[in-house]
């Protein structure tokens, strides 16, 4: 169990040592955020091309984060592989229709949750609020799951 702790702690130390990659993550994701609602009647091949991009950059920062720890980085390194994954498939493909699309984003924010909620469950010695980011990865999970139920109502969401 001590040692359980001792590396939880160390992957908090390297996730504090490596904060400005979780930044730029984040950064990116406001970014696209804000250009997808300043610009709602943007062609879907932009929101393609957009998502594509927040998509592989995300997984090249989780897989730079995955290399510069020294605990367990197997979490984040297959993070950054579904992310880059998913942004090849989408640049790769431009005339992807919005289903195809909203199914990818659906996955990814599966696969994403569910890395987070293990993640939550890893560092729950070792880190304050544990909870929030295991409830992040619910609600990941939750819309991934909604976007495939109601495809039609999720593909005219995602573009706005």
């Amino acid at each position: 169990m001590r040692v359980a702790i001792t590396d939880a702690r160390a992957d908090v130390e390297e996730l504090a040592t490596n904060w400005w990659a979780l930044f730029l993550r984040g950064l990116c994701g406001v970014l696209f955020g804000v250009l997808t609602f300043i610009s709602p009647l943007a062609s879907l091949a932009a929101l393609v091309i957009l998502y594509g991009a927040y998509a592989f950059t995300d997984g090249v920062f989780s897989i730079i984060s995955a290399l510069r720890r020294r605990g367990s980085w197997w979490s984040l390194l297959l993070q950054g592989i579904v992310g880059i994954g998913a942004g090849i498939v989408t640049v790769v493909w431009p005339g992807i229709t919005a289903l195809a699309l909203l199914y990818v984003i659906a996955v990814w924010a599966i696969m994403t949750g569910a890395l987070e909620i293990a993640a939550a469950i890893r560092l729950r010695k070792a880190i304050e609020h544990e909870w929030l980011l295991g409830f992040s990865g619910l609600v990941s999970i939750g819309l991934g799951a909604m976007l495939i139920a109601y495809p039609g109502p999720g593909a005219l969401t995602l573009v706005l």
